[in-house]
């Protein structure tokens, strides 16, 4: 090579840096506001948690408030307004002639409540247990494994009604039993990640290092197997809420004394066919959005962590 066709120093010193490197962050940020859908669907969440946690303050009315209620207001369609003319009825009221957009924030708390502790605790648990049964082998692998296969083979609506026929009615009776139906699919996917992670160089090196087995699985071996786990807890978070939905529709959920959209579109169902559609249709449109727009996220979030998935 001939030096005289070599950039000189001043040359290279004249040269623009080069950019920083791309954080997985910053990557995961780019490609996910890249995606219209998947932007749509974090504005819809967004939205919904906006307003179960503001619910006091922009709500009309406390819908739960039995003295801000009058029974005149009953089953008012959308748009009228109370007696006094001192508030509108946008979404309606329902048979206590409750508000049903005041409901829809109120209910909204509940559903959102249920669904996010009950895949955090989920994930907790059935994280430590795949992680256990990949790390040891063994019988335990094969003991952990056959309880969760177990369990997978029955519908999961079918084991939380089960569970709710023995435990009873309340929020934290369905939180339960959604733990308990939900645990298992963590622990598949925590134990097939944790597999693929063990024959790795840096467990075998902690190993020689004589690191204890709880760091090992959850300071080394845990931060790696995170984000298919995350994406299936996106994922899980709607169908939680929508089987809290389902259960409350079907009186086994929350009480009638708990706010829930669920139980929401339960007291409006027998007006269906009366022409109160409003009672029931509305808070239909809510969980819908809700459900619609954490798939839409949690789906787009995938195919990022998982290129071979994406469509």
């Amino acid at each position: 090579m001939n030096p005289s066709s070599l950039p000189s120093a001043a040359a290279l010193d004249a040269a623009p840096p080069l950019p920083p490197a791309e954080t997985p962050w910053q990557r995961l940020r780019r490609e996910f506001l890249a995606n219209r859908l998947a932007v749509l669907g974090l504005l819809l969440v967004l939205l919904s948690i906006g307003a179960a946690v503001f619910a006091p303050w922009i709500s009309p009315q406390n819908p739960y408030d039995i003295g801000a209620l009058d029974i005149f207001d009953s089953k008012l369609p959308p748009g009228s307004q109370n007696a006094d003319g001192t508030m509108t009825y946008w979404l309606g009221t329902d048979a206590q002639a409750r508000d049903v957009l005041s409901a829809i924030f109120y209910g909204l708390r509940t559903s959102l409540v249920v669904g996010g502790v009950s895949v955090t605790a989920a994930l907790a648990i059935g994280s430590m247990v795949g992680l256990a049964a990949a790390y040891f082998g063994g019988w335990l692998d094969a003991l952990l494994m056959r309880i969760v296969d177990i369990q997978l083979s029955f519908p999961a609506i079918l084991v939380a009604l089960i569970l709710l026929a023995i435990l009873g009615k309340g929020v934290d009776k369905v939180i339960i039993a959604l733990i308990i139906v939900q645990w298992a699919y963590f622990a598949r996917a925590a134990r097939g990640a944790a597999l693929v992670e063990r024959g790795k160089e840096y467990i075998e090196a902690a190993q020689c290092l004589t690191l204890g087995a709880p760091r090992i699985l959850w300071r080394h071996m845990l931060p790696n197997c995170l984000p298919p786990l995350i994406v299936i807890a996106t994922i899980d978070l709607a169908h939680a809420i929508a089987l809290e939905s389902t259960l409350s529709f079907l009186g086994v959920g929350v009480p009638v004394t708990e706010p829930s959209l669920g139980m929401l579109i339960a007291n409006g169902f027998e007006y269906m066919l009366s022409g109160n559609y409003w009672i029931s249709f509305f808070p239909g449109i809510a969980l819908a959005l809700t459900i619609v727009g954490i798939n839409l996220a949690g789906d787009h979030l995938r195919d990022i962590l998982n290129p071979h998935h994406a469509r």
